[in-house]
């Protein structure tokens, strides 16, 4: 028998797991469960300020772990949470979907418990100071290249290399911000992201939240994760997904012959030819004045500093260098621990579990560090994505320790291996797509 309210109080309503699940659709109700109390966010969605679609692909699921992992002051939110709430699961209902391994998502939440008790979701203001001041230090150095050494071709691409480093680092530090990993606050997080996303880039910083935190809520599942959304227009991602774009008979490019062609509109192409003219729609489109206002302080930055030394012509050709440069550093970085992982439809999985087979890492040096922005913990920031960088290393131990003791695989590779593997899965998904497409 359910448990009686309180007197004065409405009795709870009760649900079960079928009922949420039945709460997933777009053009029905939306319901997702958060520490066994049901939420229905159908109008919600609209006002979340993580974005409507990140909230949306745990509609009808438990979002209890990426509850956790999002928000830095869960208390504040939860108050928030009240107006939203309907019920919670009967007491005949498990705490766990059947799906999902109870022991280690029962393991993981004392982990993380733990982590947090050792201060490893502190940050220390030092260390991204001094990252910022670097960035900076690059920034004057490329422009005094040009200003000492005049503007011939050698001065004139070394001073694009020092800009691609300062914009690849930026990308990195907004990338922290973003995640509200630098703050103890998410306002001063946000006002910090778009002036490094913003004048330090000029890109958007509504742009990132909407694409980033999908990516993290759902990696690797396909409709969810929309770094896969070049899946199947130009690429055949994954095993499972290229099969069955063969066995659907589906040709929208030679996938087997995508590792080579990767070369030519994936990491040369994607900053400048793609991104460059859609952070600008995007910003347009969705009326985000203050993401554009931060974003023109950037052109006018660049207009002024570099026209007078290059003009016009020259600074428009520096640009698209340094965006060439950058594209081919951030799609090698980015893509090094994903596009060889597991990629497949929301199998709904565990928190860990799901983090787990659509990530890896990259060996730990000083240079690995500086040159990925510390992503190459990519399994550490998936599980604790409001962790600041500077403690992946710390907890990394015991997220191996955790994943031994299950059975769940935990790879890290050296660097130029990881960029290989980029290559030998898109030959691998590609070839798997032709067979599917020939015979069956």
């Amino acid at each position: 028998m359910a448990p009686e309210a309180p007197a004065g109080e409405p009795a709870p309503r009760y649900f079960t797991w079928d009922e949420v699940a039945q709460r997933s659709g777009r053009e029905r109700e939306r319901w997702l469960v958060v520490e066994r109390r049901v939420y229905d966010i159908s109008d919600f969605v609209r006002r979340h300020p993580g974005g409507s679609r990140v909230i949306s692909h745990y509609a009808g699921q438990d979002a209890t772990d990426a509850f956790m992992a999002f928000h830095i002051n869960q208390g504040l939110v939860r108050k928030y949470m009240k107006s939203l709430l309907i019920g919670e699961l009967a007491p005949d209902q498990p705490s766990f979907e059947p799906n999902k391994n109870k022991a280690l998502t029962l393991e993981f939440r004392e982990l993380r418990a733990a982590v947090e008790k050792m201060g490893l979701m502190k940050t220390q203001p030092s260390f991204f100071m001094l990252y910022l001041l670097h960035i900076v230090l690059l920034d004057v150095a490329a422009w005094l290249t040009l200003w000492l050494f005049g503007t011939s071709f050698v001065p004139y691409m070394l001073c694009a290399l020092l800009l691609s480093a300062v914009q690849t680092q930026a990308g990195w530090l907004q990338h922290d911000f973003g995640h509200l990993s630098v703050c103890g606050t998410s306002t001063w997080n946000h006002v910090l992201h778009y002036f490094v996303m913003g004048h330090l880039k000029g890109a958007p910083t509504s742009w990132w939240n909407h694409l980033h935190f999908q990516h993290h809520a759902k990696p690797n599942c396909f409709r969810k994760d929309p770094d896969l959304n070049m899946h199947p227009i130009f690429f055949a991602l994954g095993k499972v997904l290229s099969v069955e774009l063969g066995k659907q008979k589906k040709k929208y490019m030679p996938y087997n012959h995508q590792h080579k062609y990767f070369f030519l509109i994936g990491p040369p192409a994607l900053l400048p030819l793609y991104f460059q003219w859609y952070i600008i729609y995007f910003a347009f489109r969705r009326k985000k004045w203050v993401d554009l206002a931060w974003m023109s302080t950037f052109y006018v930055r660049l207009y002024f500093t570099y026209v007078p030394l290059l003009g016009l012509k020259g600074v428009v050709g520096l640009y698209f260098i340094v965006r060439f440069l950058e594209s081919n550093w951030f799609v090698w970085v980015s893509q090094m621990s994903h596009i060889p992982m597991h990629i497949d439809r929301d199998q709904n999985k565990d928190w860990l579990s799901t983090q787990l087979q659509a990530t890896c890492n990259v060996h730990k040096s000083f240079f690995n560090d500086w040159f990925t922005g510390h992503l190459n913990f990519q399994i550490e920031h998936h599980l604790f994505p409001t962790m600041p960088r500077h403690n992946y290393h710390k907890v990394a131990p015991l997220v191996q320790s955790l994943c031994a003791k299950h059975g769940v695989p935990y790879m890290s590779k050296p660097l130029f291996t990881a960029f290989a593997d980029i290559v030998y899965s898109l030959k691998e998904s590609g070839q798997l797509w032709l067979d599917a497409y020939l015979h069956q």
